[in-house]
């Protein structure tokens, strides 16, 4: 009988270890082949304390099994269950289709794991301690399942195709030679991707990706200081939406929702640039919490991406810029302190529907923010916002946008200019409070009727004049175009003649000011 012939006829193999063969027996049972001691500190795959050949198989009889493995034991199910095993040598499955069920808990792999192309139904590696994972263009029509597993020199998924979930929960990456902790360009994830308490130390990207759900890194931690960015996923498409929240820490905190009361959290944290220029994101982009720490060159960039919702409601990141230059958003969660002062925020070109402030953002504050995205003037924030606030039934609190865009452009504008800008502000607040004309108007109609009533006014002609009316003779000099047949029949010397001549420049200004803001009221309605 052939070698071949004899493992599919069940029988053990001769130049199997005694562990192996106790794992060869375990795979046709279905059952878990467990090697471990029973002490945590002798088990714990990430330990130093050795593990001799009693625990010891080598991958090679691994890769037979889940390849070319012996028929199941009658009413059983063949597959794979490993626990505190260590495993030799180089596990290598690239290119082959995995039918059984395949789980490994708290193992070591002394070498790399080798998946390119590789065909799985279900793959759990759980808790156990791996050198490098190798897996482009793996397929799964389950889960890919590796959480807290520890990967000393990073992960590769690229163009991996995960007809479920990927779980990468508690799972601590170091990166590779080039700098990368998980390569993942190309990722498509049929429903979840978790990587809720993360901890990857490098750059972990994701450029892209496809998830059929939700991608939900409550409480990771991702850091990547010397580089420019920790989070690399540009064109990354999510169905509903990504957690860069807190996650809960403990028995009673469940993943995928919000920690109850008491329990003990961790926030998500970022040492180094996001990049998530032009994602779509089917429900929301949540930061609540989340605490960024940036160099100046470094950016939380959101350039072009589209979202209902995005909750920015982070900390304060010290340095750095927040970049929403094109994004299109629906409803704007935000508050006051969680935004960049001057020269860090950028948001040319984003539009946005709705204002959901969390707690007090007076619109000082919110005109603070406008002016902290315009190092230079640009008219667009204003305007983006004064449309939101009418939207809203805000109407008074959009003129005073607009009012304050219009302060903004003069700042730029040449000395002449300026001087014009600065009468129109005063007089009528570039038209925006126009009932200030009103009470200019009574203001020197008043004064102006005052004084002409105490001058000498002998007329022009005798015989040829109106009967004096101090009140009429002032509103005949203000109002511009209109004769009220005052102005003309009267002789005026000296200082009355000065201010008869002031009379007629206050009017002038008065109504061209008028003019000018109302032809803007008229085109921005």
């Amino acid at each position: 009988m052939t070698e071949g012939a004899g493992v599919h006829a069940g029988e053990l193999p001769a130049d199997l270890t005694t562990a192996e063969a106790g794992m060869w027996q375990a795979f046709r049972n279905g059952s878990v082949y467990d090697l471990s001691s029973g002490d945590p500190l002798v088990d714990d795959p990430h330990g130093g304390h050795p593990w001799g050949e009693e625990r010891t198989v080598r991958a090679r009889i691994v890769c037979w099994l889940l390849l070319d493995g012996p028929p199941a034991l009658a009413g059983r199910v063949s597959s794979l269950k490993l626990a505190g095993v260590r495993i030799s040598g180089s596990l290598d499955l690239a290119g082959g289709t995995v039918v059984p069920y395949a789980e490994m808990r708290q193992c070591r792999f002394e070498q790399d794991v080798l998946l390119p192309e590789a065909r799985f139904t279900t793959l759990r590696i759980v808790d156990c301690s791996v050198p490098r994972l190798e897996a482009a263009r793996v397929q799964t029509e389950g889960d890919l399942h590796l959480p807290r597993c520890r990967f000393h020199r990073g992960i590769r998924l690229t163009d991996a195709q995960i007809g479920t979930d990927l779980m990468l929960n508690q799972a601590v990456v170091h990166r590779d030679r080039s700098g990368r902790s998980i390569a993942a360009d190309g990722l498509n994830v049929g429903q979840d991707l978790q990587a809720e308490l993360l901890e990857s130390h490098g750059e972990l990207s994701l450029r892209a990706a496809t998830i059929g759900v939700s991608l939900s890194l409550r409480g990771a931690r991702l850091a990547n200081p010397g580089a420019r960015l920790a989070l690399n996923a540009p064109q990354l498409t999510v169905e509903r939406s990504l957690y860069l929240t807190p996650a809960g820490i403990g028995a009673q905190a469940m993943s995928g929702m919000t920690p109850a009361q008491g329990t003990r959290i961790q926030r998500f944290e970022c040492e180094g640039g996001i990049r998530l220029d032009d994602g779509r994101f089917g429900d929301a982009v949540d930061f609540e919490g989340a605490r960024f720490t940036l160099t100046d060159d470094q950016e939380l960039s959101m350039r072009r991406m589209q979202t209902p919702e995005l909750r920015f409601l982070g900390e304060q990141p010290a340095r750095g810029r927040v970049v929403l230059s094109g994004a299109k958003v629906i409803n704007l969660m935000d508050r006051a302190d969680a935004w960049p002062g001057p020269g860090r925020l950028h948001m040319g070109g984003f539009t946005y529907e709705n204002l959901v402030p969390r707690g007090p953002f007076t619109l000082a504050e919110r005109l603070d923010w406008v002016a902290a995205a315009t190092a230079e003037y640009n008219p667009e924030p204003y305007e983006r916002l004064a449309a939101v606030l009418r939207a809203g039934g805000e109407d008074e609190d959009a003129r005073e946008v607009l009012l304050a865009k219009q302060r903004r452009h003069r700042e730029s504008l040449p000395p002449a200019a300026k001087l014009w800008g600065y009468a129109q502000d005063w007089t009528v607040a570039y038209g925006y409070r126009p009932g200030r004309a009103a009470v200019w108007m009574a203001v020197l109609w008043a004064a102006g009727s005052l004084a002409f009533a105490q001058a000498g006014h002998p007329p022009m002609k005798r015989g040829e004049h109106p009967e004096w009316n101090p009140a009429l003779f002032t509103l005949d000099l203000l109002l511009p175009v209109i004769d009220l047949g005052q102005v003309g029949f009267w002789q005026l010397r000296g200082g009355w003649q000065w201010l008869a001549v002031a009379m007629i420049l206050l009017g002038w200004i008065l109504a061209t000011t008028v003019a000018a803001g109302a032809t803007r009221l008229l085109r921005r309605n």
